[in-house]
């Protein structure tokens, strides 16, 4: 919702509250005089339909706004989490709690908090503008008061803004925390370590209770900052009005001043505080709002990215012919992968080995675009940008998604034909599953229950072989397997390696054997 709109609409709001306030003040003059009240009671009415009015109209025009806003974040933040490149490794809690609850706050925030923050800086100006045409020592008590509670509300708002980014903070880590050891809890129950894990969710549990606690003593403390103002106020106002009625005032009254006019100033008072008090209501929004979009900015689309699409958007990608990898290092908290150099040629198979925990994982993901490259350049041999659509990827845990085999099979190649499907799948030794049990209508889940290890790391070799990608990166592809059938998908390899190149991570000795280069991490 354009903000010059919401400013409008606040207008009708105030004028509203004005004409209501001018009915009731011309209704109690008209009762001491004994005069008809037919005409401000349509004063009265009136009013009440330019309120509920303005009201449908900022809801009517804010929320698809924010939907718009919002759907924006998701889709970036989906389109880095599925499949771009990420500042680091993110658990499946944390991404879901990103894209999902993160982007919930800022439709919120969108929803409730933009239309309240124009309405707070027109409104009281408004009113108090409207009430100075009935009694301008009235307007200048408001201001003198507003000025003060705007000071507070900034300290308070500064506050509540640190409050939030740690709970969101704790939020996120819960929700991945919880996910992992939900999906883990057979394991867990084997070890007996389920009081050791509970103790775990206790204590990411009592700090997102803290932190939570937190950001409601900044909530309660800018609504006790503001009805500290706002009740000064109107008792000032309505001080200063009675006294000057009764003309008990110490000094010499500065204007003078009817019941009427008395009254209507009386009536106006609390509406310039009223768009305060929805700020204040909706100021949760803002905190969590604006937390959640620091916590999305990294998972938003890169500026460089954006740049190269739009200088370029129809330069068609150079063919592959090899990669190039200088000096990449991978930094983590705790750990430093690298420097990594290596070349491979349009065909061949170069290995990747080192202990568990080196960073053969780590490393491929960096070439295939999804982890971020803090330092080191990954090219084609010509030195032209990997182009991401040119990798396969076959990793040591595949998706695997709920369905039939040949949806996952096919993940990769929706075009391709059951035939296709199948010669793919008995290359890397998926016959005997075919046959067993049921072909490429077996049903599999998104666990993979019932398949081996092996087998699942076959359904993802299959997958890469389907894509028909020109460089193909398999992790730890013979683990799991029998040495018959280790054989086999180094067999398989090796063939692949004459029309496609291989970058392989593993342990195993057969598959180093066969690979023209071994990079040792």
């Amino acid at each position: 919702m354009k903000p010059k709109r919401a400013g409008q609409f606040c207008a009708l709001d105030i004028l509203g509250a004005a004409l209501f306030s001018w009915g009731i003040s011309g209704g109690v003059e008209a009762l001491v005089a004994g005069t008809a009240l037919f005409g401000w009671l349509v004063c009265l009415a009136g009013g009440a339909l330019l309120r509920a009015s303005s009201v449908l109209l900022v809801h009517h025009f804010a929320m698809p706004g924010a939907q718009i806003g919002a759907n924006l974040w998701r889709r970036a933040a989906m389109s880095r989490l599925l499949g771009g490149r990420l500042p680091a490794p993110v658990s499946a809690g944390t991404s879901a709690a990103l894209a999902i609850d993160h982007v919930q706050a800022i439709e919120e925030h969108g929803a409730r908090f933009q239309p309240a923050r124009v309405s707070a800086v027109v409104g009281p100006l408004l009113a108090i503008g409207l009430i100075a045409l009935a009694s301008w020592f009235s307007a200048l008590i408001l201001l003198a008061t507003l000025l003060p509670f705007v000071v507070g509300m900034i300290f308070a708002g500064t506050a509540a803004r640190r409050a939030s980014e740690r709970q969101l903070d704790a939020l996120a880590a819960l929700s991945g925390l919880f996910v992992d050891r939900v999906r883990h809890l057979p394991l867990i129950r084997h070890y007996g370590a389920q009081a050791r894990i509970a103790r775990q969710v206790e204590d990411a549990t009592h700090g997102v209770a803290t932190r939570t606690v937190a950001v409601l003593r900044a909530a309660f403390l800018s609504s006790a900052v503001l009805e500290f103002f706002a009740a000064i106020a109107v008792a000032l106002v309505a001080i200063y009005c009675g006294f000057a009625l009764l003309g008990l005032l110490p000094f010499t009254p500065p204007e003078p001043l009817t019941l009427g006019r008395a009254f209507f100033a009386l009536a106006m008072a609390p509406e310039v505080y009223l768009p305060m008090r929805r700020l204040a209501a909706a100021y949760h929004e803002k905190q969590m709002g604006e937390a959640a979009e620091s916590a999305l900015a990294e998972y938003a689309p890169g500026q460089d990215e954006v740049e190269e699409a739009s200088s370029t958007p129809t330069a068609a990608p150079s063919p592959f012919d090899g990669l190039v990898v200088e000096g990449l290092i991978l930094t983590w908290p705790t750990v430093c992968i690298g420097p990594v150099d290596l070349r491979l040629p349009r065909t061949g198979i170069v290995a990747l080995s080192g202990p568990s925990g080196s960073g053969k994982t780590s490393t491929l993901a960096a070439i295939a675009g999804q982890i971020e490259v803090p330092s080191g350049r990954i090219t084609t041999l010509a030195g032209h940008p990997l182009d991401r659509a040119d990798v396969a990827w076959a990793a040591q845990r595949p998706l695997l998604l709920p369905g039939s085999l040949r949806r996952n099979l096919a993940l990769a190649a929706p075009e391709a034909c059951d035939a296709a499907v199948l010669v793919a799948a008995r290359r890397v030794g998926l016959g005997p599953l075919l046959e067993k049990r049921g072909g490429l209508d077996l049903v599999i889940d998104h666990k993979g229950s019932g398949l081996s290890g092996g087998e699942r790391r076959r359904i993802g070799l299959a997958r890469a072989l389907l894509s028909g990608r020109p460089l193909l990166l398999c992790d730890e592809p013979t683990a799991d397997l029998d040495a018959a059938s280790a054989a086999q998908i180094v067999a398989v390899l090796q063939e692949l390696s004459r029309e496609r190149a291989l970058l392989v991570a593993t342990h195993d000795e057969t598959v180093r054997a066969i690979a023209q280069q071994e990079i040792a991490l």
